[in-house]
């Protein structure tokens, strides 16, 4: 093999070896990037995301909690005036952080309608050009107990359907129940202590929420929280528990064009409703 052969087939070799390390390197930031964790797949079940929490054998023992024991903070029962509801007010005229939160809230967004049934609504823009969501939320805080819900989501890209609790007197604390609307048939629970997150979960409920009404809840205690489904406890969380009383809350809202896009997908202009029958409180003994 001539000098000219020898130092061609070099070269050749080392742009090989440099377009597969460089093809490898690609691989590795595109997985890192893009890897989102949406649980176990099977329907029914549950999945541990970052943060991760107490196994499955630590719910074996935990008593239900059964809708009819449940002491409620509202339920309409065919009453259509909200004004007749104290401690709760609907968030009006302004917006939460705009790279998240791709609406202003709206009192007109939230009501009762003649079924007793509490709806929060995406509506077209108002004069500013602002998509409406709505928030309805406690003046008052809350401390250890069981929290629950019975409400349906809206199913669409992009959209959040909420119940949680919230403060952020003297930090941020908060704990979440979320719907994703591009995936009505899970549910995600989180919290945050200190503003400090990471603690998704992704529960599979083996329905789509958005198609008839359930029950969802926690019993937050100072050990742990714990988060239930029709009365039946499927997750649990033991670490970095909050600490701060909360309000109580629920709302509706699309994700910002500056948003996460893999989280409930790309919001695409949807206007709908989450409906809640009604919500619960019963303190810790």
């Amino acid at each position: 093999m001539s000098g000219d052969e020898k130092r061609m087939r070099m070269i050749k070799t080392i742009r090989n070896i440099s377009a597969l390390l460089l093809a490898s390197a690609m691989i590795a930031v595109g997985f890192t990037a893009c890897t989102v964790y949406f649980g176990d797949k099977t329907p029914g079940s549950g999945g541990e995301g970052p943060g991760v929490s107490a196994p499955a054998e630590d719910l074996e023992g935990i008593p239900e909690r059964p809708d009819g024991e449940v002491t409620k903070l509202f339920d309409f029962d065919g009453k259509t005036d909200l004004s007749s509801l104290e401690g709760w007010h609907a968030a009006d005229g302004y917006g939460n952080d705009p790279s998240l939160f791709g609406c202003k809230w709206s009192w007109d967004n939230v009501w009762v309608d003649d079924d007793g049934l509490l709806r929060l609504e995406l509506r077209e823009p108002n004069g500013d050009g602002n998509i409406t969501g709505g928030e309805f939320r406690t003046y008052g805080t809350y401390g250890h107990g069981y929290y629950s819900v019975r409400m349906k989501p809206m199913k669409a890209d992009g959209v959040i359907s909420s119940f949680f609790t919230y403060t952020n007197r003297p930090h941020w604390d908060e704990i979440d129940i979320e719907f994703l609307g591009d995936d009505t048939t899970k549910v995600q629970f989180n919290y945050y202590t200190k503003g400090e997150g990471g603690h998704e979960f992704v529960y599979h409920l083996g329905y789509d929420a958005s198609e008839e009404f359930h029950s969802y809840g926690f019993e937050w205690t100072e050990n742990s929280i714990i988060w239930y489904v029709d009365g039946k406890p499927v997750h649990k969380a033991t670490a970095d528990i909050p600490t701060a009383e909360q309000q109580i809350m629920m709302n509706l809202w699309p994700i910002a064009e500056s948003g996460p896009d893999n989280w409930a997908g790309v919001y695409k202009g949807d206007l709908g409703t989450a409906y809640y029958e009604w919500a619960g409180f019963d303190p810790a003994d």
